[in-house]
């Protein structure tokens, strides 16, 4: 069962919107889905039900909401590329954050406090996803083609729990010397584990469209599987 419901910000003075799909029977844990710039779309929903297929309760937060709620844009299009650049210049990351804090919040509240909360994020959702391990209490962290982690490494001493980022070699949006300088400023961090995917680009695990790599999505989110069944 899957659909949109609305859940309380931090502070409790507003609400937004957040994707949720339930898995048949008692979860074993919940799954935060953070979206691209892109919206929470077609395949952030499709991610999304495909956790709870394998028994996660999984959620993805509308994180434009406060400029333009149920923002969902195609990959693939020119137009919808350039409206998705719009929407990531205006929203406010630490705003982001905590709008994540209140999801990873709702879903202990469904799950009970004992319960386990793990967060994979995409490109956008990739960054935020290590600004979460960084600033939430999250459970494990999974970030795939995160932009500009390499201007976050001051942050990583906040760390406590697993992170995974997984890094394509010939991504378009973070340039050799950004993957170095995270390769180089992570290596000696316990808690966070990077694998590369040579000749790979951005947007590789997409679930459809032209960015798609069959074999490259499947290593990564086999890889993703099994870093949230030990960890979760």
């Amino acid at each position: 069962m899957a659909a949109f419901t609305s859940i309380s910000t931090l502070e409790g003075d507003a609400r937004f919107d957040v994707y949720v799909a339930r898995p048949e029977g008692t979860p074993k844990a919940a799954i935060v889905v953070v979206q691209e710039i892109f919206g929470v779309n077609e395949g952030i929903r499709r991610k999304c039900d495909d956790w709870a297929a394998v028994g996660y309760l999984a959620l993805a937060p509308d994180l434009f909401w406060r400029e333009k709620p149920h923002v969902e844009l195609n990959a693939d299009l020119a137009d919808d590329f350039q409206a998705a650049i719009g929407h990531m210049q205006k929203f406010n990351q630490d705003q982001g954050i905590r709008d994540i804090e209140a999801t990873i919040k709702a879903a202990r509240a469904e799950l009970g406090q004992a319960g386990k909360v793990g967060l994979v994020g995409y490109c956008l959702g990739g960054r935020l996803v290590f600004m979460s391990a960084c600033r939430t209490d999250g459970d494990a962290f999974v970030g795939y083609y995160g932009v500009g982690i390499d201007g976050l490494l001051n942050e990583q001493h906040a760390i406590g729990k697993p992170v995974l980022l997984h890094i394509p070699t010939a991504d378009g949006f973070v340039p050799a010397e950004a993957q170095q300088k995270m390769h180089e400023g992570l290596t000696d961090n316990r808690h966070v584990t990077l694998h590369d995917y040579e000749g790979l680009d951005h947007g590789f695990a997409a679930e459809m469209g032209h960015r798609r790599h069959e074999e490259g999505a499947r290593l990564a989110d086999g890889r993703t599987a099994d870093f949230f069944a030990a960890h979760l």
